[in-house]
């Protein structure tokens, strides 16, 4: 469940999140709101997990949720989270995003940060 509404329906909610799991999983390091991150958060954690669980089981749950992006070396995000980001993080008992404030958006003054994989 995500911590809060976000001014928008379900439907618009689930579909916001799973664009923003997808571009961070292609893209490592993504910059939007802080609410966005903080409920960004747990979502990615689990499709870390399920990486590192890397059955076809987990293969598939992934699958449901990510969207068809490529990244730049050609493979798309579900190969990418269960080759690379997956494997990485096989030592490491959570905690594998990190959320760095920013600053304030020019426009209307919007708490931004940087959520990104940790190293």
């Amino acid at each position: 469940m995500p911590k809060t509404k976000l001014g928008r329906t379900s439907e618009q909610r689930k579909a916001l999140l799973r664009n923003l799991a997808t571009d961070l999983v292609v893209h490592e390091r993504i910059e939007t709101t802080e609410a966005k991150a903080k409920n960004l958060r747990p979502v990615v954690e689990k499709l870390i997990t399920l990486g590192k669980r890397g059955d076809l089981h987990a293969r598939r749950q992934a699958a449901s949720y990510l969207r068809d992006a490529e990244t730049e070396e050609g493979q798309n995000a579900l190969q990418k989270l269960f080759s690379d980001i997956g494997p990485r993080f096989e030592e490491r008992q959570g905690g594998y995003t990190r959320i760095l404030k920013v600053g304030e958006r020019k426009g209307d003054g919007a708490k931004t940060v940087i959520i990104e994989l940790v190293d």
